[in-house]
């Protein structure tokens, strides 16, 4: 079931992807979920084997104990454990991407299915774990060279959702204080103009949000996140 955006579009077609995968799943087969965080997808896969991995270092994130504390690099289990692997806004936080996907067929089954979605258009966040954006491209080429065959690889948001990013940014960025704008009477007017356009930004974040829920354009400007989908 899908979710509403609230703001940010991207959750709910994180969401409506994540929701895909586990109608895939089989009941019964192993899932990871691969840099899981609070495990807040757990639920989608209640009919499977769920299992997590994370590495528990950045401060102040909260974390669901995971199944495996470890490097994604390096998951402490057999060849061919899993028959899906979920790896969800992780693979830009990690230092060696490749050596990540390459673990990540070490450990799915034979025509088992990796659940990938990773940004091109984002902040630097959770930092000093922040290493890479991602191209549709530097995606393929990452997953191909890992072993791994890519069966889907589109757009996760449309053009709308990167644009109501990109306005949430922008009204809490523009600094609102005179001195910030070189003082006098044109910093205060540029000041109390970026007040304003912090305010409208704010709006038009959530406008924006829900109209690329129902109008979601791929063919042109460039998307937040991608999402993937590969097969061992």
């Amino acid at each position: 079931m899908s979710v509403p955006a609230n703001g940010n579009s991207s959750r709910a077609y994180l969401h409506d992807f994540l929701a895909r995968a586990g109608r895939e799943v089989r009941p019964g087969e192993r899932v990871l979920d691969a840099g899981a965080g609070r495990a807040q997808y757990r639920r989608l896969f209640a009919h499977a084997q769920y299992e997590t991995a994370d590495f528990l270092a950045v401060k102040g994130k909260t974390y669901a104990q995971p199944t495996y504390v470890c490097d994604l690099t390096a998951i402490p289990v057999e060849d061919g454990r899993f028959d899906h692997v979920v790896c969800t806004q992780v693979l830009e936080h990690l230092p060696e991407p490749g050596r990540a996907l390459a673990e990540f067929h070490r450990v799915l089954k034979p025509g088992g299915r990796l659940w990938l979605t990773a940004p091109l258009f984002y902040a630097e966040h959770e930092q000093p774990y922040d290493f890479f954006r991602y191209t549709q491209f530097g995606l393929r080429r990452l997953l191909e060279d890992a072993g791994l065959t890519v069966v889907e690889l589109a757009w996760m948001e449309g053009y709308l959702g990167t644009l109501s990013y990109q306005a949430r940014v922008m009204s809490r960025a523009l600094p609102p204080d005179a001195a910030s704008w070189g003082g006098g009477v044109k910093g205060r007017a540029a000041g109390l103009g970026a007040r304003v356009a912090r305010r409208l930004g704010r709006h038009a974040a959530d406008w924006l949000a829900d109209l690329d829920r129902r109008h979601k354009f791929v063919r042109k400007g460039l998307p937040k996140n991608y999402q993937v989908i590969a097969r061992r």
